[in-house]
């Protein structure tokens, strides 16, 4: 990666991503040609994690690292375990990441006191600290999802916000962004906020109660592709699922950019979503271990690849990466562009 603020090169692999990165270290190579690293993937139940599941290797094998994965299953406790199994493996670095971004401090501790540079990625702990975190601006998501409807409803009505986890930073950024989005710039629109602990069924239950309670609800936020198909099943139930141009059409806002979305955007049942990047996660993600691992440092600033790392607080780093709004028109919604839902440059367009 090229940092403006400051370059060096550096003679490795990367040079293949045509990656400079900002150093301060020695940058001296790794002891060995293939480093091992693992990754611990936090989910398999859901279509964008599987998706970053399948691009892991294909980076790894980019980047000549040798991997060990293992499978958290959104449970912190497995998280814990999973890094000991890395730590008797002899890894020299790990990717993780943690549902629960309160609960990890007491292993990010150990880690760090056996010299093992962490990258976590879609979640920032809450403390502790890691080489560096790779997401992206989570709060732009429940902003970019509150403009749009915002604007679709022409600032009046009622929406359901489906929440994720309020225990994940990721739930908490889009929550907050949106219910301040839509004070500041839509105070005719209330929204229903319904906490699902990122579960589509009880996100489906939810949404349910709320269309039977409020029959004139207009908008659905869906603060991830989790509660995609209990959400259109919802709607088909009541009637509620047709094209956009009917006056019963419930517009709906998404977050993940997986195939499904695209396709349902294109088709009319959904109108928008967040592309949030499995492929740059994953590529990103190895690159930094790779990094770490070579003795690389980085600073604040923008980036060769459409992302800014920013310091979240001393000693602490995180590359946001682009995700951008996806519609079926490529509009601009309250100040904020969008791209085609059938643009090649979306991962969930060129997934294969």
């Amino acid at each position: 990666m090229r940092l403006r603020t400051a370059l060096c090169s550096t003679a490795s692999a990367l040079s293949a991503l045509a990656l400079l990165s900002a150093c301060s270290g020695s940058g001296t190579a790794s002891s060995s040609s293939s480093p091992l690293v693992g990754v611990d993937y936090p989910r398999s139940d859901t279509d964008f994690w599987n998706s970053y599941i399948k691009y892991t290797p294909r980076y790894a094998g980019q980047l000549s690292l040798s991997l060990k994965t293992t499978n958290s299953q959104n449970d912190v406790a497995k998280l814990t375990a999973n890094a000991q199994t890395f730590i008797s493996q002899g890894v020299k670095g790990i990717a993780m990441a943690p549902q629960d971004t309160a609960a990890i401090a007491p292993t990010l501790a150990q880690l760090e006191a056996k010299k093992i540079p962490v990258v976590t990625i879609d979640t920032r702990p809450d403390s502790g600290k890691v080489f560096m975190v790779v997401r992206a601006d989570n709060r732009a998501y429940g902003e970019k999802a509150c403009r749009f409807l915002g604007t679709k409803l022409n600032g009046k009505g009622k929406v359901v916000m489906l929440e994720g986890g309020l225990d994940s930073i990721n739930g908490r950024d889009r929550t907050e962004a949106f219910n301040d989005c839509m004070k500041k710039n839509y105070p005719g629109i209330k929204v229903l906020g319904e906490a699902t602990n990122w579960d589509g069924a009880v996100a489906a239950q939810k949404l349910q109660t709320d269309l039977t309670a409020n029959p004139d609800i207009k908008g659905v936020y869906m603060e991830s592709s989790f509660a995609l198909s209990g959400t259109l099943q919802v709607l088909k139930q009541k009637g509620l699922l047709v094209g956009p141009k009917d006056e019963k059409h419930v517009f709906i806002v998404s977050n993940d950019g997986i195939p499904e979305e695209l396709k349902d955007i294109a088709a009319g049942n959904i109108d928008a979503t967040v592309s949030q990047p499995a492929d740059l996660y994953a590529k990103y993600a190895l690159y930094y271990l790779k990094a770490a691992i070579d003795g690389k440092t980085f600073k604040p600033g923008k980036t060769d690849h459409n992302s800014t790392v920013i310091q979240v607080r001393p000693g602490l780093l995180e590359d946001q990466l682009s995700a951008p709004l996806v519609t079926v028109d490529g509009g601009t919604y309250g100040g904020v562009s969008s791209v085609r839902s059938n643009d090649t440059s979306l991962w969930g367009n060129s997934l294969g």
